[in-house]
């Protein structure tokens, strides 16, 4: 299947210690961009959220924002510093006397000196802690993978439409291409009778002047590759996987032989062909861009 770069997914869970939010957006990116939004408490379990989320993306600029509520009752407590407070004490009068002011310091005015009162964590559970996040972060992850399988097929049947005009437009070269050597064929005939007046003409030098100017503008390996690389493209399509890159370096052969058909054109008609399947190509790479 094929998958875009483009998705998002969302997951909660809840349980009697805490609660876990995760979301995860992501859009089209060259390689593989994880940024991780933790809150404090959980950063040891970063390397492992990676871990987890390299089985489900290979490709695209993936932002995760992860928030943890704790519902542990003794999760956290307050320490009093009594050695900090004392210090305190000491220089604060030390102060009134040296200065001649009024001691009126107060305990609401102590405690909220830097390091007297503290919140300290206690110690928390983190195989509990890491099975919560693990179970969040994996539903986040099937519903993002999700949405960016239903967003790769509208892609891919989008670009096998594309394909599949490009492939008329291809044929209709191929048809075309002879008629335009039979008529440069009749042209220069009828130049050359002119020219010498209804005498003799040299049947041989017409046929090896045909030959030079279908050589010239002889496109049939480019119309043989075109055809190849488009079901290339089709088989990467079908197939499906991480075929991102594979699809941009096909659809950067077919631009090029549709340029060598341009520049070898001297028909009206196969050039405006040729200018469509350009255009065609064009979508159909910046659509590429946005497939992991």
């Amino acid at each position: 299947m094929i998958k875009s770069m483009t998705g998002y997914g969302r997951s909660e869970k809840i349980t009697l210690t805490g609660k876990c939010t995760i979301e995860i957006k992501s859009v089209n990116h060259r390689y593989l961009d994880l940024s991780i939004k933790l809150p404090r408490k959980l950063n040891m379990f970063e390397s492992q959220i990676r871990d987890v989320l390299k089985d489900y993306i290979q490709r695209g600029k993936v932002d995760i924002f992860v928030t943890y509520e704790d519902y542990s009752k003794e999760s956290v407590s307050i320490k009093y510093n009594s050695q900090i407070a004392s210090e305190y004490m000491k220089y604060l009068q030390q102060m009134s006397e040296e200065f001649d002011i009024d001691d009126d310091i107060r305990v609401s005015t102590l405690a909220r000196m830097p390091e007297v009162l503290v919140s300290e964590e206690e110690n928390v559970n983190e195989e509990e802690i890491w099975k919560l996040l693990k179970e969040t972060l994996q539903e986040a992850c099937d519903a993002f993978v999700v949405s960016r399988i239903k967003e790769g097929e509208n892609l891919k049947n989008d670009l096998l439409e594309k394909l599949d005009a490009m492939s008329v437009n291809v044929a209709f070269i191929e048809e075309r291409y002879p008629k335009i050597i039979e008529e440069y064929k009749n042209r220069l005939t009828l130049k050359i009778k002119e020219v010498l007046d209804d005498k003799q003409i040299d049947e041989s030098r017409i046929l090896t002047e045909v030959c030079i100017y279908s050589d010239k503008v002889c496109v049939d390996e480019e119309m043989v590759r075109l055809k190849s690389h488009i079901e290339a493209v089709k088989e990467s399509l079908t197939t499906g996987g991480a075929v991102g890159k594979r699809l941009d370096f096909l659809a950067q052969e077919l631009n090029r032989e549709a340029n060598t058909t341009l520049s070898k054109s001297s028909d009206i008609e196969i050039s405006n062909v040729a200018i469509t399947i350009k255009t065609e190509i064009e979508k159909i790479r910046e659509q590429i861009q946005n497939i992991e």
